[in-house]
């Protein structure tokens, strides 16, 4: 219909009843009030105390359901509450006023029958008119509908739809919309269609959502339904308000997609439910799963907690719930019948290829999308990334699917495990370097550190400001696995040897990655403030990717904390696939239940501040080893460093792991084994490990007696890798206890056996 169109005749306000059923209904009402009024006038002489008590508790409760409809904004519904309650409240008020006064006079029993007759007259006045609901046929989709002419235009000839129009202007949660092409479906019920619609230019609300629209016409939830307006754009949106077929409806059995989008309404967006106004936009339902597109309704940012929504949809395990969000206004929420990454398939070549971004596909995500990891990003270069698994997590067949992606994409691998070789026996011999040990865990870092050295002295030389691959050197990773065994809690190495790794580890973060080199730590439980820097530990894994699988669940809400900003609630991996649920049902039932399969390679993967639930790629265990990712090592040739680096890195692992052996094998007061340190070496080679504190505390004595903060200065306190103050007031006092320093005086110190004269 064109805005030129004449509006056709609209059908008259439907009537409330047939003259037939007015006339018996009347005469129902007039009867009630004869009654009641002849009870009103002789039942207060009567010795009856019911009869007494129920009229007075009747005024009482008229006046107080008047008082409730008073907090009401309905003007008209209050007005036509109080005309019903007249002749009740004058019934009951001439029979509280004959209780009390004493004796019996005429206006006892002249009041009520006055009363009565005044009522029964006004009958077709205060008696409100009613609506009778008849269910009718509607379609199930809004937007289907024929298109209606506008029926609000005139007035005159539809008091009801203006009436509509009217309350839609009234409301103030409807903001500058205009409820528009008012349609009512039958003459006998108040169900309607109609088109909201926003000023030009302009969406509507997010807001205008069912539970709006419903509290605008004081209907139930469930009578509301919306939808877009095919052909047109976000300025429209078609709502139906069908309070009769809801009535109608209530009886039956609701079709799944229905009872979804009731429980969302009712149990999590609703004042109360477990996530208030994160509104169901749009959803589907297909065979295996149950799709949910969330907005939150403004200004609030968008809150998604993934086990309480679990509980509210009905959910046994929440496992089966996945959540991703923008972080701002808009998340998904995925139903699974059945984990979707309990099978998984094994990787290809192909897969660990790296394409043009850096990035491999390590596994699949929950929604079947690949999961990918970039070895090296072309913006930001060389990157750091964090992996993180108990025994039995994965952690080992991630760290080969990524090794032997660096083969196969011409990536020298550097690779160190803490256990011995024991964690990554399938990468000895199949990179470009394996270390295993402690010790050699320390040495290549050491090493890793003089390539970078040597790289960064050669681009100083050329006056090259960045790292292009291949041009000269090719990309290196480093990768340290079993990394709490050194500097974990835990960890029984001495205190030095940690600080020589934490200190060559901030070393390469400046060095190593600005020219080509990145850094892996793995480990069952890494701490990012056990890694030296922390601030820059945290910022450069944010640029690359943290995989987090089964730990603790102190150690996922750390590393979540740490590496997630887009409010996806992270929750802790269990070992087994179901087994929440079944648990419990072995608990009620007092037998064990069937373990699901393992989540080996389950894990939260954060990037770039989000986080994704994903699967690494199968790895079929046989004879203690992979012999699937045996092949994928050995379908390409090992990568290498130039000759150059190769040299260096060959002559400073040598030179550093002969330094760490010994400085493991001492103890942390004299530095090492015999008081000997490794000496500093030229530039290229491995940095030096550090020379005790307690070394060069004697070492500035050695020169004669000495203040406290004059010692300080001498052993570098207030330098960027100084020590603190309180450890050498630490050292001072351990070494004067053992006797090797003495103190002349109050806050001087000296060497054992210096005398004034010396």
């Amino acid at each position: 219909m064109t805005p030129t169109d004449e509006a056709p005749a609209l059908p008259p306000v439907p009537a409330p009843y047939t003259p037939q059923e007015a006339r018996r209904a009347a005469g129902i009402e007039r009867s009630a009030y004869v009654v009641a009024g002849l009870a009103a006038a002789i039942g207060p002489q009567l010795d009856m105390p019911l009869l007494h008590t129920g009229a007075v508790v009747l005024g009482a409760g008229t006046i107080w359901t008047l008082w409730q409809r008073t907090r009401s904004t309905d003007a008209a519904r209050l007005l036509t509450s109080c005309q019903r309650a007249l002749p009740t409240l004058g019934l009951t008020a001439c029979y509280t006023a004959a209780l009390i006064g004493p004796g019996l006079s005429w206006w006892e029993v002249a009041a009520p029958v006055a009363t009565a007759a005044l009522a029964g007259l006004a009958l077709p006045i205060t008696r409100a008119r009613g609506i009778r609901h008849q269910a009718q046929n509607l379609p199930a989709v809004i937007a289907e509908q024929a298109p209606v002419p506008a029926a609000s235009a005139d007035v005159d000839a539809a008091p009801y739809l203006a009436g509509l129009a009217q309350m839609w202007q009234d409301s103030a949660a409807t903001g500058q919309t205009a409820l528009t092409a008012i349609h009512q479906y039958s003459d006998t019920a108040p169900d309607f269609e109609a088109i909201i619609l926003a000023p030009a230019g302009q969406a509507v609300p997010g807001s205008l959502d069912e539970r709006a629209v419903a509290a605008v016409f004081d209907v139930p939830v469930s009578a509301v339904a919306l939808a877009e307006v095919p052909g047109s754009g976000p300025g429209r949106l078609a709502v139906r308000v069908a309070p009769g077929l809801a009535d109608a409806e209530g009886h039956r059995v609701m079709a799944p997609d229905e009872l979804l989008v009731k429980l969302w309404a009712e149990k999590v967006a609703a004042r109360g439910g477990v996530a208030p106004g994160m509104h169901l936009i749009a959803h589907r339902i297909e065979e295996d799963r149950a799709v949910i597109l969330v907005e939150a309704e403004e200004p609030q940012m968008i809150r998604l907690p993934r086990q309480p929504i679990a509980r509210a949809l009905h959910v046994e395990d929440a496992e089966l719930v996945m959540i991703e969000s923008s972080g701002l206004s808009r998340g998904v929420v995925t139903i699974y019948r059945e984990h979707p990454l309990i099978h998984v398939r094994e990787a290809t070549v192909a897969d660990l290829t790296m394409d043009a971004d850096g990035r491999i596909v390590l596994g699949v995500q929950h929604d079947g999308r690949p999961a990918r990891m970039p070895l090296y990003d072309p913006e930001l270069g060389a990157i750091t990334d964090i992996v993180v698994g108990a025994p039995g997590s994965g952690k080992s067949v991630t760290l080969n699917h990524l090794l032997a992606a660096e083969r196969i994409s011409g990536v020298v691998s550097i690779v160190a495990d803490a256990q011995n070789g024991m964690s990554l026996p399938e990468a000895k011999g199949r990179v470009y370097h394996f270390g295993a040990g402690i010790a050699a865990l320390g040495a290549t870092l050491a090493a890793a550190c003089a390539v970078g050295d040597y790289r960064e002295q050669v681009s100083a030389e050329n006056g090259w400001g960045g790292f292009l691959i291949n041009d000269p050197w090719p990309l290196f990773n480093v990768s340290l696995d079993e990394l709490n065994k050194v500097l974990g809690q835990e960890a029984d190495v001495p205190r030095e040897f940690k600080k020589w790794v934490t200190g060559n580890i901030a070393h390469f973060q400046t060095t190593g990655r600005k020219f080509g080199g990145g850094l892996r730590f793995a480990g069952q439980s890494i701490h990012v403030s056990d890694l030296g820097d922390a601030e820059k530990i945290r910022a450069n894994g944010k640029n690359g990717t943290v995989w987090l699988g089964r730990v603790n669940s102190t150690m996922t809400q750390s590393m979540a904390a740490d590496m997630v900003n887009d409010g996806t609630d992270i929750t802790p991996i269990p070992k087994h696939f179901g087994s929440v649920a079944a648990d419990v049902e072995a608990a009620w039932t007092g037998q064990e239940a069937p373990r699901g399969p393992l989540t080996a390679g389950r894990a939260w993967m954060f990037q770039g501040g989000r986080a994704t639930s994903m699967r690494v790629f199968k790895a079929v265990k046989e004879n203690r080893t992979f012999p699937g990712l045996i092949n994928l090592y050995e379908s390409a040739p090992i990568p290498a460093l130039t000759p150059a680096e190769d040299e260096i890195f060959r002559r400073a692992y040598a030179e550093a792991l002969a330094a760490a052996e010994d400085l493991l094998a001492g103890d942390e007061e004299d530095g090492g084994a015999g008081g000997k340190t490794a000496p500093r070496p030229a530039r290229g080679a491995a940095p030096a490990l550090p020379v005790s504190l307690t070394d060069r505390i004697l070492s500035a004595l050695a020169e004669g007696p000495r203040r406290t903060r004059e010692i300080r200065t001498a052993v570098g306190v207030g330098e960027p890798d100084g020590p603190a103050s309180g450890s050498v007031d630490n050292a001072l006092s351990k070494l004067f206890e053992a006797g090797r320093i003495i103190k002349p005086s109050h806050g001087t110190w000296a060497l054992l056996g210096w005398t004034p004269q010396d």
